[in-house]
């Protein structure tokens, strides 16, 4: 992969059935430190972004997505670096584990309407753009 090539990134719009998502809170240590975002992740070499959102959503919150569908793919520069923004929309798989923060300072469930009011990661504005309420 060229130094220029996107690099696949996946995250989940997880929905809790009340009518709102989960967002988290990036640690402090991290690009992006303190910034609201949905979770998820880098998608490694031969994985398919659903198969690398269940990994990440496993990894950083302990819990087990039904991805329901796709919203619109996008490259996001954050001058650094360029990533491929692969959103999903998805709820907690039946029996899961209730989110838990493994990599996160802090996680929230909110109404989308208060989703404009978070310091959210500047990738993850387009999915809320694509979101339906």
């Amino acid at each position: 992969m060229s130094p220029s090539a996107p690099i696949p990134v996946v995250c989940a719009v997880i929905e809790d059935g009340a009518g709102r998502v989960l967002v988290a809170q990036r640690p402090v240590h991290k690009h992006l430190a303190l910034k609201w975002e949905f979770p998820g992740g880098k998608v490694d070499l031969g994985e398919t972004p659903e198969a690398a959102l269940l990994r990440e959503i496993r990894e950083e919150l302990g819990c087990d997505l039904v991805l329901t569908r796709a919203l619109p793919r996008f490259d996001h520069d954050y001058g650094v670096v360029v990533i491929a923004m692969i959103p999903f929309v998805a709820q907690l798989a039946p029996g899961s584990a209730a989110p838990h923060p493994h990599e996160h300072i802090a996680i929230r469930w909110v109404a989308p309407a208060e989703l404009s009011t978070l310091d959210l990661a500047a990738a993850d504005l387009p999915v809320v753009a694509a979101y339906p309420p």
